[in-house]
């Protein structure tokens, strides 16, 4: 629940998929920088949705999609079922570093352990390491194979982590900056339910709203999707992103997610009343700041 800590300051409790130290973490520090936070960790996106949803967290941060993997669309229908509001976004650079007990060096290791999408993230630095008898094993989650490391005093064995896991969990970086990628970003969106959207918007967001982010289906015939596109492109709308997933139980039928940046809000506004005639379950599942890439 959201605890007032002074008139200015607040402790929100914050779901995230994984656990404290993951690149979830993270995302949500930095997104919440200065405020005091409480991170819930869960096993499942899922569950993050859900504990929001029963008033159990104030806000879930949630990975929506990766600039090498490309997006989370499991991710987009629990968003688009779960009636959760986006009310901002933040994009993190995902740095991976190798990990051990304080003591150990590099020639110590004889086993690697992180999360498969780690591990593929640095192949280039592990796959000489597989050559020479290092086993790579894969674990649920990066921050879980620092704690693990950390809390059984576990010698020879390194984890694939975020900076914040290793200093969390006490362990020495022996390798920085391991991912084959360096312009690796995720982007995590930020949501809340409607009774505290006002509320915790309120409380970190100080500018208008310059971005949305959108979704409808439409009708199955020929040029619906570019109908859209032409009245968007009239009212100045700039589309940052449009994803398209199936729509179950409808054969070739799909909704569309679509991210609109905007300079005029009379003119973002005007553009969904032209647009909602056009389309099939048009909702909007928040207005929000941009992120900043950096």
């Amino acid at each position: 629940m959201i605890k007032k800590t002074s008139s200015t300051d607040f402790e929100l409790s914050v779901a995230i998929q994984g656990f404290p130290g993951a690149f979830h973490d993270m995302a949500a520090r930095k997104f919440f920088s200065g405020s005091h936070i409480e991170i819930i960790p869960c096993l499942t996106f899922k569950e993050s949705f859900d504990l929001v949803k029963e008033s159990k967290a104030d806000v879930a941060v949630v990975a929506i999609e990766n600039s090498l993997a490309g997006s989370l669309l499991p991710n987009y229908a629990l968003l688009r079922n779960s009636e959760l509001k986006i009310f901002g976004e933040v994009f993190l650079r995902i740095e991976q570093h190798l990990m051990a007990m304080k003591g150990q060096t590099f020639e110590d290791i004889t086993e690697i352990q992180s999360h498969p999408m780690a591990i593929i993230q640095c192949e280039e630095f592990l796959e000489p390491l597989r050559k020479e008898g290092v086993k790579i094993i894969d674990t649920p989650d990066t921050a879980l194979s620092a704690r693990e490391i950390s809390e059984k005093r576990l010698k020879g064995v390194a984890a694939i982590a975020s900076s914040l896991a290793a200093e969390m969990y006490g362990l020495n970086i022996i390798r920085h900056n391991i991912e084959t990628n360096k312009r690796n970003f995720t982007r995590f969106l930020v949501l809340t339910s409607d009774n505290k959207y006002s509320l915790v918007q309120q409380h970190h967001q100080d500018q208008p709203a310059n971005k949305a982010s959108v979704c409808f289906s439409l009708p199955h015939k020929v040029g619906s999707l570019s109908q859209i596109l032409s009245v968007l492109a009239f009212y100045k709308i700039n589309l940052t992103k449009i994803q398209s997933a199936p729509i179950i139980g409808r054969e070739w039928e799909y909704f569309f997610y679509v991210d609109l940046m905007f300079d005029d809000k009379k003119m973002y506004l005007s553009s969904l009343d032209a647009i909602r005639p056009l389309t099939d379950q048009l909702q909007v599942m928040g207005e929000y700041i941009s992120g900043i890439i950096h």
